[in-house]
C-alpha cells in the first residue's frame, strides 16, 4: 500500500522552454542601438536553444558531476588528465558553434562587440562555468595576434566553430582553448610578487624559448591547450609566456597538476594548482613587460565578468518573476503582494541597469574608448559583480526553502555569483585601478564627465550625482584612496542612471534614478526602496512578458 497523505499543489518548477533572447526587450534594444540587427536571427535561435529544458539539464549535470583529476595511470606514470562529464563538452560545443570566441576580432562589422555581449549574456544565464575557458581564450587573441609566428600556428584554431575535446598537440587539433596562470600563493593580485622563473634556452627575447620553473596557486582550466602566464626572466623582470600543454617534440609539457580546487561554485569548470617543472614556453611581448601585457588581457576578461554577473542577475530576476506569478500565499499570487512587488521591481531595475552599463562598455571596446575601457570597466566590475552576490541571494529567498536546496538552478546562481567579484582582481583592486586610471587618463576622465553630463540633460538628480562624483575624484590622493569604494560605486551608479535616462523607458530610468541616486536612504536591502511612485506593472511586464 502506498500512503498518500496529501496532494502536491501550489508547487511550480523553475522556468524552462522559453526563448531567452525574445523575452528580453532591453537586450534586443541594446543590439539595435549598436547597429547589430544583423545578429538578431542567430541570437533568437541561440536563445531558444539555451532555453530548452534539455540545455538546463546539461548545465545541471555539468555542475552535479564536476571534473575529476587523474594524475597518474595504473602503473604510476604521470598523466595529468582531467575528466569532464560529457555535458561540459556539449555546452562548450554549443558556445563555440556560435562563433563567439573570436567574434569581436573577426571583422570590423558594426555592433560586433554588442552581438558578442548578447551571446555571452544568454549563455551565462544557463551555465557560467563554461564561460571561463571561453573568456580566457577570447582575451588572449589580441595578444597573440601581435606574435606573427604563434598567430600563424594558432589563428585558425582560435576562430574555429568546432569544439575539439581531444588532448593532443595543437597542430593536430581543429580548435583550441587557452587558460591563464598568474596567481601564486605569496602574491595573489600582486603579480609583481611572483617568483616563478624563466630561463632562456638560447638567446631568449621575444619569441624565444624558455624553461619555466615555479608554482601557480590558481591555474584556470588546466587541460586547456595552452596557457598565458607570468614568470621572471633572468634580469628579474616579470614577463608573459605562451606555455602549451604539449611540447613541439610531441611530449607532454612539464606542467604537473597538484590538485583541483574544491570551489564554492563554478563547479563545472576545473581550477587547479600546478607545478612548472621546467615547462617549455615562448616569450610573448617584450621581456620585463609581462605585467602590462597580462593587464591588457585582464581588461577583456573584466568586461566578461561584468557581462557574466549581469547574466546571473537577469536569470535570478526571470526565475523570480515567473515563480511569483504562479505561487499563491495568503490568498493571492506572490506577484500581486505589495511587498513582493517591491522586491521584484528592485531586481528588475538592477538587472536592466547592469545590462545597460555592460552594453555601453562593449561599445567602448569596439570604439577603443579609454574612458569606458580603463576607467568605467573596473568600476563596473566592482559594482555589478558585488550586486550579483546580493541579488542572487534575494532570488533564492523568493523561492523559500525550494531555492536553498541543490535540486534546482537557483542555488547554483547563488554559488556562482561570488567568483566574478574575485576573479581578475577583487573589489579593492578594481577600486585602485579606477584611481590609477583617473591619474593616467585625465583627458579621458574629463571626456567621460562631459559625456555623462550630456546624457543627464536637465535632470537635477543626475546632475547632483555627477557633482558628487567629480568632488570625490578631486580629493587629495590619501582621502581619495580611503574612499575608493565609494568613488567606484558612485561612478557605476551615476553611469547607470545617465545611460538609463538616455536609453531606457521612462518607467525604468525614473525608478532607478529615484531609488539609487535621489533617495539617501537607499542601499540597505533589496526591496527596501520607496516603490509607491514606481510603475510596477510596466517594470515587471518589461522584465518578463506575462
Amino acid at each position: 500500500m502506498i500512503w498518500q497523505t496529501h496532494e502536491v499543489s501550489n508547487q511550480y518548477d523553475e522556468l524552462q522552454d522559453y526563448n531567452l533572447f525574445l523575452s528580453d526587450a532591453a537586450l534586443r534594444e541594446a543590439l539595435a542601438r549598436a547597429g547589430a540587427g544583423w545578429a538578431e536571427t542567430w541570437l533568437a535561435a541561440y536563445g531558444e536553444r539555451l532555453g530548452r529544458g534539455e540545455t538546463f539539464e546539461l548545465a545541471e549535470q555539468a555542475n552535479r558531476c564536476p571534473p575529476q583529476l587523474a594524475a597518474f595511470d595504473r602503473r604510476g606514470r604521470r598523466m595529468d588528465r582531467v575528466d569532464f562529464h560529457p555535458s561540459w563538452h556539449r555546452l562548450l560545443a554549443l558556445y563555440r558553434d556560435q562563433g563567439l570566441v573570436s567574434l569581436p576580432f573577426d571583422s570590423e562589422r558594426s555592433g560586433r562587440w554588442t552581438a558578442f555581449l548578447a551571446g555571452f549574456y544568454l549563455h551565462g544565464q544557463v551555465e557560467a562555468g563554461t564561460l571561463c575557458p571561453a573568456t580566457m581564450t577570447q582575451a588572449a587573441i589580441p595578444l597573440l595576434r601581435r606574435e606573427p609566428a604563434l598567430w600563424a600556428q594558432l589563428g585558425d584554431k582560435l576562430s574555429s566553430r568546432e569544439h575539439d575535446p581531444s588532448d593532443l598537440p595543437v597542430e593536430r587539433k581543429s580548435s583550441i582553448w587557452l587558460g591563464m596562470g598568474m596567481t601564486e600563493k605569496q602574491g595573489g593580485s600582486d603579480v609583481r610578487a611572483n617568483t616563478t622563473e624563466a630561463a632562456p634556452l638560447a638567446a631568449g627575447g621575444r619569441g624565444g624559448e624558455y624553461l619555466l620553473r615555479g608554482h601557480k596557486w590558481f591555474f584556470s582550466a588546466p587541460t586547456s591547450d595552452a596557457h598565458l602566464l607570468v614568470a621572471r626572466t633572468p634580469d628579474g623582470g616579470p614577463s608573459c609566456f605562451y606555455v602549451p600543454r604539449w611540447r613541439p617534440d610531441g611530449s607532454r609539457n612539464a606542467v604537473a597538476i597538484q590538485r583541483l580546487k574544491d570551489k564554492v561554485g563554478n563547479r563545472s569548470n576545473a581550477s587547479s594548482e600546478v607545478e612548472l617543472q621546467d615547462a617549455w614556453g615562448v616569450l610573448i611581448g617584450e621581456a620585463g613587460r609581462g605585467i602590462p601585457t597580462i593587464i591588457e588581457m585582464a581588461t577583456h576578461t573584466r568586461l566578461n565578468c561584468v557581462i557574466g554577473s549581469a547574466a546571473l542577475i537577469r536569470q535570478g530576476l526571470v526565475q523570480a518573476v515567473a515563480y511569483t506569478r504562479q505561487r499563491v500565499a495568503f490568498g493571492k499570487r506572490l506577484a500581486e503582494q505589495p511587498l513582493m512587488r517591491a522586491v521584484l521591481a528592485d531586481l528588475a531595475l538592477e538587472s536592466e541597469a547592469a545590462l545597460c552599463l555592460a552594453a555601453r562598455l562593449a561599445e567602448g571596446f569596439e570604439r577603443d574608448e579609454p574612458a569606458w575601457k580603463r576607467i568605467v570597466t573596473p568600476a563596473a566590475k566592482f559594482w555589478v559583480c558585488k550586486r550579483a552576490v546580493e541579488l542572487a541571494g534575494e532570488a533564492m529567498e523568493v523561492f523559500g526553502g525550494n531555492g536553498y536546496v541543490d535540486a534546482g538552478p537557483i542555488a547554483r546562481l547563488f554559488r556562482e555569483a561570488p567568483v566574478n567579484s574575485i576573479w581578475e582582481g577583487s573589489g579593492n583592486v578594481m577600486c585602485l585601478d579606477v584611481l590609477r586610471a583617473l591619474l593616467r587618463e585625465p583627458e579621458a576622465w574629463q571626456s567621460l564627465l562631459g559625456e555623462l553630463a550630456v546624457m543627464a540633460g536637465d535632470d537635477g538628480r543626475l546632475r547632483a550625482a555627477l557633482a558628487d562624483l567629480a568632488a570625490l575624484a578631486s580629493l587629495p590622493p590619501p582621502q581619495r584612496e580611503i574612499q575608493g569604494r565609494r568613488l567606484a560605486q558612485q561612478l557605476a551608479l551615476t553611469a547607470q542612471g545617465c545611460l538609463l535616462r538616455e536609453r531606457a523607458p521612462e518607467a525604468v530610468a525614473d525608478g532607478f534614478i529615484a531609488s539609487r541616486l535621489a533617495d539617501a536612504r537607499w542601499g540597505g536591502v533589496v526591496g527596501a526602496l520607496d516603490a509607491t511612485g514606481l510603475r510596477l506593472d510596466d517594470l515587471l511586464q518589461r522584465a518578463l512578458p506575462a
